[in-house]
């Protein structure tokens, strides 16, 4: 349990250190949303594939 916790923080950390500079290379707001679908897309089938190999 406490490895998921750290996980989930260890996480969180990098998003917020990645985020301000994927907002600010994503301006236009049509691009901004389909890098963020992109990326959120990728983000959850690495996660899918993580619990599935459990």
């Amino acid at each position: 349990m406490g490895e998921n916790i750290l996980s989930v923080i260890y996480l969180l950390l990098v998003i917020a250190l990645v985020f301000p500079g994927f907002y600010y290379a994503n301006k236009n707001k049509k691009v901004f949303l389909k890098n963020l679908i992109i990326w959120l897309s990728i983000i959850g089938i690495v996660i899918i594939f993580a619990n599935f190999l459990r």
